[in-house]
């Protein structure tokens, strides 16, 4: 193996919320053939979990048992092939949209609001702008826990919103995709781009650590308007707070914990549930084990009311 692996990692410094606890171990991989021949020799029972830029997970405060594989800026190729582009899983979605631009095809704009990488992408078919992620692929590339690549068709897979699995069952994960994107005009699409970013920048808090969106949408409705119609903008648990400027966001403060971000997530659903008569479902990924007495709990929240 020629990769570089970390025993007992702090998963702080590879998730975008910047909190959470340690894992057993965390592998980055030299390139691809490395991480065949990583997950080759792991044993078939150790839990593993692939990372890109981490913006929709959460480790719990007590870490994650287990392996991790570090994808950002690893398998990062990206290619025309063929009229297609070809992205590996560790390519950010913005630079994948960028590229597109450039080499005059259009329609990966939306990707540029992604705050993740392909791989993330792929695996819950992320979107935005009414654009989704499979609305493009045209062919991906999975890996799974023997280390055998498996090049897989759109219709191997039950796509929905937020959603992305194959259908037979083998636990497999995205190592890269092709994308079948129109001819257009590059300049346009730049600065489409362009638009769409000033947008986000105006209306979601960037410049404090998150996980994008934390609730999927309801059939037609909008969490964030469910949560702010509920009073909760600016609740805390702990250094966790709801987003003053999104509602859908939840931001650290700076020493936030992941159990006070889990907690006022639950209180979130829990008061939206009881004011508003609807479940909202979360989109970030929540693994690993807690620390009984950590973090601030739900009924601690303080509203900013």
């Amino acid at each position: 193996m020629n990769g570089t692996l970390l025993l007992n990692e702090s998963m702080r410094r590879h998730v975008s919320w910047r909190a959470g606890g340690q894992v057993r171990q965390a592998y980055i991989p030299a390139d691809l053939a490395d991480l065949v021949v990583f997950l080759k020799g792991l044993s078939t029972d150790e839990p593993v979990l692939f990372v890109g830029l981490g913006s929709n997970l959460l480790v719990r405060d007590g870490g994650f048992k287990g392996t991790v594989i570090l994808m950002h800026a690893v398998l990062n190729t990206v290619r025309v092939e063929d009229q297609r582009i070809y992205a590996e899983a560790g390519v950010a979605s913005p630079k994948l949209a960028r590229f597109a631009a450039k080499h005059d095809f259009e329609g990966a704009e939306f990707l540029a609001g992604i705050p993740g990488t392909i791989g993330g992408a792929l695996a819950m078919n992320a979107g935005c702008y009414g654009a989704e992620t499979w609305g493009s692929v045209d062919t991906v590339l999975a890996i799974d826990r023997c280390g055998e690549l498996h090049q897989r068709t759109v219709g191997e897979y039950e796509i929905g919103y937020r959603h992305a699995a194959l259908r037979a069952a083998n636990e497999e994960w995205f190592v890269a995709a092709w994308f079948k994107f129109k001819r257009g005009d590059g300049k346009a699409s730049q600065q489409r781009i362009k638009d769409l970013l000033k947008q986000r920048i105006a209306a979601q808090p960037l410049q404090q650590p998150n996980a994008g969106s934390v609730f999927r949408n309801p059939p037609k409705d909008f969490a964030a308007r469910l949560i702010e119609a509920c009073g909760l903008k600016g609740t805390r648990c702990g250094h966790a707070q709801v987003s003053e400027k999104h509602a859908n966001f939840i931001v650290n403060l700076g020493a936030a914990t992941a159990a006070d971000i889990e907690n006022l997530i639950g209180m979130v659903q829990e008061t939206v549930r009881r004011e508003q008569g609807i479940l909202l479902v979360p989109e970030v990924r929540i693994v690993g084990d807690s620390v009984s007495g950590s973090g601030a709990n739900r009924e601690s929240c303080i509203s900013n009311q």
